[in-house]
């Protein structure tokens, strides 16, 4: 079967353009319980390998490294708008058609007022490596 990723984009304008800390903590609540009740229901169908929310871009670090020397490590990305990645859901589906099933549900959770934040959901099909010859 294949993986794929969905990559919970929050873009402020999108549907939701309350940013989450502005929520109620009823908001927060009815917002996480769908998640993990989303996350449940796939458990139990057997489809979900991982998910996790993201700390913001302000707590993320960007890595290079040429192979020698000592690798370069910077603050950010910090993006110039909205937008952000907020979390990720790895399933392992029978089809895309699933996974797009999937996305769109999440893209539903329900924010402010109880209503679906429509965020966008990134669906990426995971790849394997290619086969060499060695």
């Amino acid at each position: 079967m294949p993986k794929f990723m969905l990559l919970q984009n929050y873009e402020g304008g999108a549907g939701c353009t309350v940013p989450m800390p502005e929520w109620t903590p009823a908001e927060i609540a009815a917002h996480v319980r769908f998640q993990q009740d989303l996350n449940a229901e796939l458990a139990a169908a057997g489809e979900l390998v991982d998910a996790q929310g993201l700390a913001g871009p302000e707590a993320a670090k960007r890595v290079t490294f040429d192979g020698s020397g000592v690798p370069v490590v910077t603050d950010g990305p910090f993006p110039e708008s909205k937008a952000l990645l907020a979390g990720y859901r790895m399933i392992d589906v029978e089809s895309q058609a699933r996974a797009l099933e999937v996305a769109a549900k999440s893209s539903a959770a329900p924010g402010p007022g109880g209503k679906p934040i429509v965020q966008p959901i990134e669906v990426r099909q995971v790849m394997g490596a290619p086969e060499i010859d060695l």
